[in-house]
């Protein structure tokens, strides 16, 4: 028999399918959304649909936006001779909280990761290739984080803009091996950029 009648069971399911939330988390944000007033749930569920119905890829960078070019990209003001190049649009958020970094990005949507069946192919590496070969890019930043993957995959892309001339650095990362970029604090990020170096 179940601990829970089936709605809470089925509700906390669905919370516990969400990254790091476990089964008594899940069952406090279920009874949470049942304490709420329906117009108050009914808000909350409409956000979630409402979210995954308009938030979409740039079709320049691949950073989450609501509409076909992301804020930044469209930014007149950026430095449009570097690119930073990161693993998903969370590290676009973290590194813009530093308010230091002034020039471009570019969404990987992932990492090299041979045992995960995650190719070269599969992330938007050729994307990249593209934006940087008409002479107006002169550095990538490649942000990967500091994981295997995330150094396989630095490498790989260093190795393929090496031939291109453009300047390649990597972040000097205070931040610690295994660790996320979204996680890390504004100094650390802050020191990552400007210690970055060329690979």
């Amino acid at each position: 028999m179940s601990e829970y009648i089936e709605p809470i069971e089925r509700l906390a399911e669905q919370f516990r399918r969400l990254p790091g939330v476990g089964k008594k988390s899940a069952v406090r944000m279920a009874f949470a959304v049942l304490d709420l007033p329906e117009e108050d749930a009914k808000s909350f569920s409409d956000a979630i649909l409402e979210a995954k119905r308009s938030v979409r890829l740039c079709s320049v960078c691949g950073n989450m936006t609501d509409g076909d070019v992301c804020a930044v990209c469209r930014d007149e003001d950026r430095d449009r001779s570097v690119i930073c190049v990161v693993e998903d649009s969370r590290d676009v958020i973290a590194l813009e909280r530093v308010r230091e970094y002034n020039g471009l990005y570019h969404v990987l949507g992932g990492v090299i990761s041979p045992l995960a069946g995650v190719a070269p192919s599969d992330l938007t590496i050729d994307m990249l290739l593209r934006r940087v070969s008409d002479g107006t890019v002169k550095e990538v930043i490649i942000a990967t984080n500091p994981t295997v993957e995330g150094e396989t995959t630095a490498m790989y892309i260093s190795k393929l803009l090496s031939p291109l001339g453009i300047k390649t650095s990597r972040l000097a990362y205070g931040i610690p091996v295994g660790g996320d970029l979204e996680y890390a604090d504004e100094v650390t990020l802050n020191r990552a950029i400007e210690g970055r170096r060329e690979m």
